[in-house]
């Protein structure tokens, strides 16, 4: 019998999704819960489980496709088992004439290294890269290839040593070929199509200006490297530079409200507390997890948050409600090697601040020219409700709190 996969709730205000990739093709054996297809929302995947255990049936949509909630996805034969395998079945005289056929291993498109079974953005790195996916090894579920394997092989391609020319002709001939020059057009997933709408609403909108200050690291460092130890022998997390920073603007954000506010119409909404969006790596790109109340979270807990989010983040598990709201948002360029940035607002918040790379330059100290760990902070923010001196006071303010943490330890 037959039973209906359908596309489930996906949250409040999320009517469609997009079809990203399917798990299980025709015929596969599913187990009840199993996840067999993936989608993608304006915020995050969310995977279908199958509601019972059986056979794959045949896929009512393709990837793509974008789909309704309620709609069908596919079937599954409740009970059913997989077919088995025409080797398995083919009498021993007949299976070596079997097995040099081509066309005796039709299973072969629906391995998790064939191009079939690559997610768009997985098979568009294949392609930049030149590599074969049969020889790469997936560390994804079910052993899917990710885009991280395939970093690691490209990486290992590139280190691996160049075979030494043997004068030949064929290899003479070679030189003067040049390579083959390839396009490959790639729909934008539903979560790149969002994040363009929203950015461009928000220079559409806002009246947007960045401020910037820099911020002499020694100290913030110095700690790192004299706690980090005790810090994870304790709370079970690294100590990283980002549980100073959002502590120190919540402590910064209460001095200046407006740089926590928000535009309703024509009315300006502040907050009591500190809902800290933080910009975390997926493999989809980049996502915004809040940190909720980070004004009553302790550097420790904050740390905890944010490796729990960028955890989940690589495995596709936040969820949709992890996503909404947020007062203000921390994005640090400074891990990709940025210097320096102009972030966009992410509506409807006020106010974002970039973060960046930690570099060695010589500054003016006491008079005496000295080499210091400085970064660059830059914060943008809608002069419609925030003026030049508070964005100002307000990186001052943070600068303050980094450049002397004890700052972060009695409210300062």
């Amino acid at each position: 019998m037959a039973t209906e996969v359908l596309v489930p709730v996906l949250g409040e205000s999320i009517s469609e999704a997009t079809l990203g990739e399917w798990l299980k093709q025709p015929g596969d054996a599913v187990a009840v819960d199993e996840p067999i297809a993936s989608l993608e929302t304006d915020k995050v995947s969310v995977e279908v489980p199958s509601p019972v255990a059986g056979v794959m049936g045949e896929h009512a949509v393709k990837i793509g496709d974008t789909v309704q909630v309620g709609a069908l996805l596919a079937t599954v034969d409740a009970g059913g088992s997989a077919p088995a395998k025409t080797e398995a079945a083919t009498p021993a005289v007949t299976a070596a004439p079997a097995a040099a056929a081509p066309a005796a291993a039709p299973a072969a498109d629906e391995s998790s290294d064939s191009p079939a079974a690559l997610s768009p953005s997985v098979r568009r790195a294949v392609l930049e890269h030149g590599l074969d996916p049969a020889t790469i090894k997936g560390t994804g579920k079910d052993g899917r290839i990710t885009k991280e394997d395939v970093a690691a092989a490209a990486a290992n391609k590139s280190s691996a040593p160049a075979p030494a020319s043997n004068g030949s002709a064929a290899g003479r001939a070679d030189e003067g070929v040049a390579p083959a020059r390839r396009e490959e057009r790639v729909k934008m997933t539903r979560l790149r199509q969002t994040i363009a709408k929203r950015l461009k609403e928000a220079q559409n909108t806002a009246a947007m200006l960045t401020t910037f200050n820099d911020v002499d690291m020694t100290a913030v460092i110095e700690a790192r490297a004299k706690y980090k130890d005790l810090f994870e022998k304790k709370h079970g997390v690294r100590l990283g530079f980002m549980g100073f920073f959002v502590k120190a603007a919540t402590m910064a954000l209460k001095d200046i409200p407006s740089v926590n506010a928000s535009i309703e119409g024509d009315e300006i909404v502040y907050h009591d507390y500190a809902d800290i969006s933080v910009a975390v790596s997926a493999p989809n790109g980049l996502v915004v997890p809040v940190i909720r109340d980070a004004q009553d979270l302790t550097v420790a807990g904050i740390e905890k948050t944010i490796g729990d989010f960028g955890k989940r983040a690589k495995d596709g598990t936040l969820k949709m409600e992890e996503m909404k709201g947020g007062t203000f948002t921390i994005s640090n360029g400074g891990v990709f090697g940025s210097l320096m940035s102009t972030p966009i607002i992410n509506p409807p918040q006020s106010a974002v601040l970039g973060l960046h790379r930690i570099e060695e330059r010589p500054v003016v100290v006491d008079g005496q020219i000295v080499i210091r760990p400085m970064m660059y902070l830059a914060l943008s923010y809608d002069h419609r409700i925030i003026d030049g001196r508070e964005a100002v006071t307000f990186l001052v303010a943070l600068k303050n709190a980094i450049q002397d943490p004890t700052r972060i330890l009695i409210d300062l």
